[in-house]
């Protein structure tokens, strides 16, 4: 294999050391990186997390209200909010997701025991009390030093209501709703609210709309999503196209793009078919293997739905947000139906680790992403389970990547080997390489082979250090009986004829900064 990316660096990959003859083999791999060819700047934003009203994500994850036993600060999970804050996340999305028009924001604002208790009719038929509403979610996005991007409710609500709720969280005024704002406890607007979504997947539990008649309704509606004058510019987002549908793309674009800022894309991943996902955990080689390749699939989709953007968006102005993205298994026995509740595994942060490397080749038009979601549901940071709280090797990536945020990618070239199962082949190794904004180089590596060992050589001299994740098993993750299982060790480059060289191996990510000599 050899490879050229235009802004990322793959490399070759090892397995644990194992039993078997193959376990031990090693594979050898080159790495040249460009220093001089750069890409466009790693929007932050592109490490952005989803709360959706759904299951355990926000109530029992997020909020458990002032009252609880479970120390909390204002009603959030104090442990949660911790850890969160450790990521440092530019952005974070809600209500939804399918949430979201269904989603009438004024149950969600003024006293807690006066708000109604609604049916969440999309997620489990359960009854919600909507004591985490826009006041709670707008103060917990500013706690934490995130944007805050709301999804509007394009499907079951007048384009009046967008407005007005954009007013109440903006407004800094004598109108009615800034008043009633400071009535519910907010004296000040709130400077954080930078991104509003038109709608959420029209295309299905948004309206099951056609293309033509959805990218109609988003003029219709952006037109009526503004904020006043004292207050920061909205970027306004459409609802984009699900997985390969380029049709959708392509009408939207056609005409809907003097109307919009920014185009959504939602793909998840998963072993089998959507009918058949899987379990999280207690998988075979074949579920490992088919995860990753369809994991990979993300750089086919952002390059052909960029190629239809390019075609009436030349100079990139709209950003194509894959505001949607993560592992989806069959959720947990025993849990609650409709909750998305799943185990996290090392599997999982190999998926998170290769998407954030594709949106790193695609800096050009990719300007955020979402990973579905936060807490509790489907790939989470987050796990909880009354008072007790885990840490997931997915959580683990994001925290190892940060160098990443605003860093400048790299081209590199790449001479390894494949890794192969059955029919299904891909790079054995996923490199991302920046320079950071602290001036540093980066390499993040990715060992996407279960059973062999690397051994990757640089053109350049010099030390790295950094962290490793990896595991004794491709389901390796943390319990709440065995919360540390698998967390990041401390790891560091090696010299091969002079040369910076990482031995890396099986089934790990490894995150390095390298001083160079």
């Amino acid at each position: 294999m050899k490879r050229v990316t235009k802004l990322l660096l793959p490399i070759a990959a090892a397995a644990l050391a194992g039993t078997s003859a193959h376990a031990q083999s090693r594979a050898d791999v080159s790495v040249k990186i460009e220093m001089d060819q750069a890409g466009p700047v790693i929007a932050p934003e592109i490490y952005g997390q989803f709360a959706e009203d759904l299951g355990r994500g926000i109530y029992d994850g997020i909020w458990v209200g002032p009252d609880s036993k479970i120390p909390n600060t204002n009603g959030y999970r104090t442990d949660v909010m911790q850890a969160i804050q450790k990521l440092h996340p530019p952005v974070i999305r809600w209500p939804g997701g399918c949430f979201a028009d269904q989603y009438d924001w004024r149950d969600g604002i003024g006293p807690r025991d006066k708000r109604p208790k609604r049916i969440n009719y999309t997620w489990g038929g359960v009854t919600y009390d909507n004591s985490f509403g826009t006041n709670e979610f707008m103060n917990y996005s500013e706690a934490l030093g995130a944007e805050a991007y709301i999804a509007g409710n394009m499907g079951s609500l007048p384009p009046h209501a967008m407005q007005q709720w954009i007013e109440y969280i903006t407004a800094d005024g004598d109108t009615t709703l800034a008043k009633e704002r400071r009535a519910n406890g907010r004296d000040k607007p709130w400077k954080n609210l930078k991104y509003f979504g038109v709608g959420n997947e029209s295309w299905g539990c948004g309206g099951n709309m056609k293309p033509e008649y959805a990218a109609d309704l988003h003029r219709r509606y952006a037109t009526f999503v503004w904020k006043p004058d004292e207050a920061p510019p909205i970027t306004k987002v459409a609802s984009g196209a699900n997985v390969d549908d380029y049709r959708w793309t392509e009408t939207m674009m056609k005409d809907a793009s003097n109307m919009m800022d920014a185009l959504s894309l939602h793909y998840y991943t998963f072993p089998g078919s959507w009918e058949d996902k899987g379990p999280a955990t207690g998988f075979a080689e074949d579920k490992w293997a088919s995860t990753l390749k369809h994991a990979e699939f993300m750089d086919e989709l952002i390059r052909k739905h960029g190629a239809i953007m390019d075609k009436y968006d030349p100079k990139k102005r709209i950003g194509l947000y894959v505001d949607e993205w993560g592992t989806w298994y069959d959720q947990e026995p025993g849990s609650h139906p409709g909750f998305l509740y799943q185990q996290n595994t090392l599997r999982d942060a190999e998926v998170a680790a290769l998407t954030l490397n594709i949106f790193h080749r695609h800096t050009d038009r990719v300007k955020m992403a979402n990973i579905a979601q936060m807490v509790n549901v489907l790939q989470a940071m987050i796990l909880t389970r009354g008072d007790k709280m885990l840490l997931t090797p997915t959580y683990y990536v994001f925290d190892m990547y940060q160098p990443f945020m605003g860093a400048t990618p790299l081209k590199a070239e790449v001479n390894g080997p494949d890794y192969v199962n059955g029919d299904i082949s891909l790079n054995m190794v996923d490199v991302s390489a920046a320079r950071g904004k602290d001036g540093k180089l980066y390499l993040a590596l990715v060992n996407t082979d279960p059973d062999r060992a690397a051994h990757v050589v640089t053109g350049m001299s010099g030390s790295a250090t950094g962290r490793i994740l990896t595991g004794p098993a491709m389901d390796t993750h943390n319990t709440f009986d065995a919360p540390n299982t698998i967390h990041p060790v401390a790891y560091r480059g090696t010299s091969d004829g002079g040369k910076l060289a990482f031995d890396l191996p099986a089934k790990s990510i490894a995150v390095v900064a390298v001083d160079q000599r």
